[in-house]
């Protein structure tokens, strides 16, 4: 379900995210609808032969100690295409994890595109591109803003989701 008009440029929120079926539910739905959605994930799974099916997905390997380097880098992909999509999930992670990244505000501020909220219930069988959120520039405050948002969505693995609040 798509509950928000076609932009050229966003970061697609995803959460809650507790398996790796979430993935693959989440691709499906995209291109049910459409579109096409690049992703961010941790660079140990670009391993042969996996690295070459990730990336035709649209995958971008991520260090996860090179934080600003990625932030950056996102940052000029989007000043460098016309027509660009990145699903990020901000708990970064499939265990419980209330402590959310916050650089998919950071990367949308910097940028000047879109953020859109976008879930997948368990419990409703619903995986829907919700709304828009725009960051107020206080981050801490955006942060908690997306939390009461995704708290009432229920992930795969229920016991795996957290928000902290």
């Amino acid at each position: 379900m798509v509950n928000t008009p076609p932009v050229p440029k966003s970061i697609i929120c995803i959460a809650p995210h507790t398996s790796n079926w979430d993935f693959l539910v989440g691709e499906f739905a995209i291109h049910a609808v459409g579109l096409k959605a690049g992703f961010l994930m941790k660079d140990t799974w670009f391993f042969f032969p996996l690295k070459y099916l990730l990336r035709a997905l649209g995958g971008i390997p991520v260090a996860q100690h090179k934080r600003t380097a990625v932030s950056s880098s996102v940052v000029k992909e989007f000043q460098n295409r016309e027509t660009l999509h990145i699903g990020i999930t901000p708990e970064g992670t499939r265990s419980p994890n209330p402590h959310w990244h916050r650089g998919f505000i950071h990367i949308a501020k910097e940028a000047g595109v879109s953020i859109i909220l976008a879930y997948i219930d368990y419990k409703t069988r619903t995986v829907c591109l919700d709304r828009f959120f725009e960051p107020s520039g206080d981050i801490e405050q955006d942060i908690i803003s997306v939390k009461q948002y995704y708290k009432n969505f229920t992930g795969r693995h229920p016991e795996k989701f957290a928000t902290g609040l």
